[in-house]
């Protein structure tokens, strides 16, 4: 074995280390080494580290971005002390809510730590089953924005556009999927180095495993599989998730969406760094703004996140919600989303002026306006939404049989509400075609397949464990209470929403 120090290291590679350096405590600095010792140890000696690949999934947000450039420091470190180091895969999940400010903060990520053409750095995007080298304009596939777009549509409407329900369990899914089409692509990966805690790990495996037993799975059989195991989970999880969306006979929804599980006889393992870094994003604010390039974006930069607009939308539902359905105004959901953000972002020790940053943009009548109009447009761009398909999402005017279609008619479309039996008649089954069949595939946007699916189905009863969407919910931590006013009553009580 090779263990001596390399007298040549590669051009770039010492002056890039010392710039990282220069941004990290001495706690990281130590925890940088220790990380390199461990895996070192787990290759079997230095000279063996070329043969092993680590892998980092990269949201493009800031605190995995932290993440890739610690594990970058790692790769530079091990480089520079044996002559040696590992392949650094980053593989980088995309969906139709993330938009190209997220794509052009990778790349000046990876341009700032020099991977964008180094050999030593295998940089992936994964747009659901397709993986590519990562370009910051590759376009993203139409097929994953057609699968999003009827998620959040059909979610939307079980949940009447319940922030978490309608935008991220299916989303949440396909993490999962992104994971273990990542870690076994081309020969898989020998070790995934994440940003969580192995507390955060291990109640999370716990939850899901929950989820699973009462969804019929062997969660024994999953344990003793490992990270396989809990894919294994979470593709049961999801397969009797999407049989409740989108109900009997649809099993070709269900298998587009079905988790990755890869395959069995390799088995990264997980290597946590939460135990050496501080995860206070402004502890580390000259790294990530200054030295790595990371703008917060007005899309990108929704609330809770940083690489993702769909809490844009989330806060907008909200708005239409007190409008039309509750006939108070816009802006008083909107106040009642912020209030819930709020809450969300203290939870997650964001740093104070991020905060007031976030909030800001909604702080006068002119900016809500602003925002409204900006989330009207993203919702068109991206998913090819109206407001008007917006609304009826969460009017929920289809599910329960059309319980609520006669008011949704009322309130959104009073020269249809003489029209509402032959609408009944369409939703049954009974008339298949005509212009009432034309109209609610056009202001609802869904097919009418999957308009007859949520008048057979219930809009999800979230105090109530009989459905995946409300058990998925339950525990689910980004919820709170919010200060509101029963529409019936006129009266302040409080009522539990969800978002990020």
């Amino acid at each position: 074995m090779n263990d001596q120090p390399n007298n040549d290291p590669r051009p770039g590679d010492r002056e890039r280390y010392e710039q990282l350096a220069a941004f990290l405590s001495d706690t990281e600095l130590k925890g940088i080494v220790a990380v390199g010792d461990r895996l070192v140890e787990a290759a079997g000696g230095s000279d063996r580290l070329p043969e092993r690949r680590m892998m980092v999934a990269y949201g493009g947000g800031k605190d995995s971005t932290y993440v890739v450039a610690f594990v970058r420091a790692v790769q530079l470190h091990l480089q520079l002390t044996y002559g040696h180091t590992f392949l650094m895969r980053v593989a980088n999940m995309r969906h139709a809510g993330v938009p190209l400010a997220v794509m052009e903060n990778i790349h000046r990520v990876y341009d700032a730590l020099g991977l964008l053409d180094d050999e030593r750095a295998e940089l992936l995007t994964i747009d659901h089953t397709e993986i590519r080298p990562f370009r910051v304009d590759l376009p993203l596939p139409q097929r994953l924005v057609d699968i999003n777009r009827l998620d959040v549509l059909m979610n939307g409407h079980r949940s009447a556009g319940d922030g978490r329900p309608t935008f991220c369990n299916s989303c949440n899914l396909a993490v999962a999927d992104f994971y273990g089409r990542a870690a076994w692509w081309q020969g898989g990966v020998d070790v995934i180095m994440t940003g969580d805690s192995r507390r955060e790990q291990a109640l999370y495996s716990a939850w899901i495993l929950r989820l699973a037993k009462a969804s019929g799975i062997d969660v024994d059989e999953c344990r003793r599989m490992g990270f396989q195991g809990l894919l294994t989970a979470l593709k049961g999880i999801g397969d009797t998730y999407f049989r409740e969306l989108f109900g009997a006979g649809r099993e070709d929804e269900v298998t587009v969406r079905s988790v990755s599980t890869g395959d069995r006889s390799l088995q990264p393992e997980f290597v946590s760094i939460y135990d050496m870094v501080s995860y206070r994003v402004h502890d580390h604010w000259d790294l990530i703004v200054d030295f790595l390039g990371f703008r917060f974006d007005d899309l990108a930069f929704s609330f809770t996140e940083s690489d993702c607009a769909n809490p844009t939308l989330m806060a907008h539902l909200r708005g239409l919600r007190a409008e039309y359905v509750e006939s108070r105004t816009y802006e008083a959901g909107i106040g009642e989303y912020l209030e819930l953000a709020e809450t969300m972002m203290r939870k997650k020790e964001m740093p104070d002026n991020l905060i007031r940053l976030a909030l800001s943009r909604y702080d006068s009548p002119a900016k809500q306006v602003e925002r409204r109009e900006l989330a009207t447009s993203f919702a068109r761009d991206v998913f090819g939404l109206s407001e008007a398909a917006l609304t009826a999402m969460v009017f929920s005017p289809f599910t329960n049989e059309g319980a609520r279609l006669e008011a949704f008619l009322g309130t959104c479309h009073p020269e249809m509400a003489s029209r509402a039996g032959e609408l009944h008649a369409v939703l049954r089954g009974d008339v298949s075609a005509g212009d009432a069949a034309e109209w609610l595939e056009t202001v609802s946007a869904l097919s009418l397949t999957d308009l007859r699916t949520l008048y057979r189905s219930a809009l999800v009863d979230f105090g109530a464990p009989a459905s995946m969407m409300s058990r998925v919910r339950a525990g689910d931590p980004h919820k709170a209470q919010v200060k509101t006013v029963d529409p019936g009553t006129g009266l302040p009580v409080l009522q539990l929403i969800s978002g990020r």
